[in-house]
């Protein structure tokens, strides 16, 4: 944990219960050992939306479906959310839980390889985008997100802190780790230097970026 653990249980504690069907997914995932968000990073992401109200928002890594769920109870009744999962496993698992939680109408998953669905995405279509799957990935999709995230559209990217190694030397990394290591501090550098992009880097969960296109500014 990015703080210390103590803290974040009794932030925690401070917190309401999701719905019983939200539970009983969460539950049900941990479970089975099926990685879903921090309960820490789920608050966060359940008080963005309910502040910055999206009506398009993209998913990429749907696991079962949990966070996509989260998200749906959040946002205005009109929001649409596209979830892109390519692991076949998890794919009935979620589209199971998306209907249990009635959500089909709000929820649309892409069983497809991301690199595949990326390329058909529309410019400047979403108003948030949630990036939750391969983290030595982000960086090569990057280029496909930043065009469609609308002006002053909000990217999410979770688990940016790899439990706080992120910060240290490549040499203390144990040498199967080094690729995504370099990887993600490739991906931080660019979301903290790119023209038009502002980025905050929080220490919540894992660690989460949050970064707002602004390529008006200073016009």
């Amino acid at each position: 944990m990015i703080a210390e653990q103590r803290i974040s249980d009794y932030l925690d504690s401070l917190n309401g219960e999701n719905t019983a069907a939200l539970e009983k997914i969460r539950a049900e995932a941990v479970k089975e050992e099926v990685p879903v968000i921090r309960r820490d990073t789920e608050n966060f992401l359940r008080t963005m939306i309910c502040a910055l109200r999206p009506l398009e928002i993209l998913e990429v890594g749907t696991g079962v479906a949990y966070s996509a769920l989260i998200m749906a109870a959040a946002s205005p009744e009109d929001t649409h959310i596209t979830t892109i999962e390519n692991y076949e496993p998890r794919i009935p698992e979620a589209r199971k839980n998306i209907r249990r939680a009635k959500a089909e109408k709000k929820i649309s998953l892409i069983a497809l390889d991301a690199d595949l669905a990326l390329r058909d995405l529309k410019k400047n279509r979403y108003d948030l985008i949630f990036m939750d799957a391969a983290k030595g990935q982000y960086l090569k999709w990057f280029s496909f997100l930043f065009p469609a995230l609308k002006e002053q559209g909000v990217l999410i990217s979770d688990n940016v802190l790899q439990d706080g190694l992120i910060a240290e030397s490549r040499f203390a990394i144990d040498r199967r780790d080094r690729t995504i290591h370099k990887r993600m501090r490739e991906y931080l550098y660019v979301l903290t230097h790119t023209e038009g992009l502002v980025t905050s880097i929080i220490p919540v969960g894992d660690g989460v970026a949050v970064s707002v296109k602004n390529t008006g500014r200073g016009e």
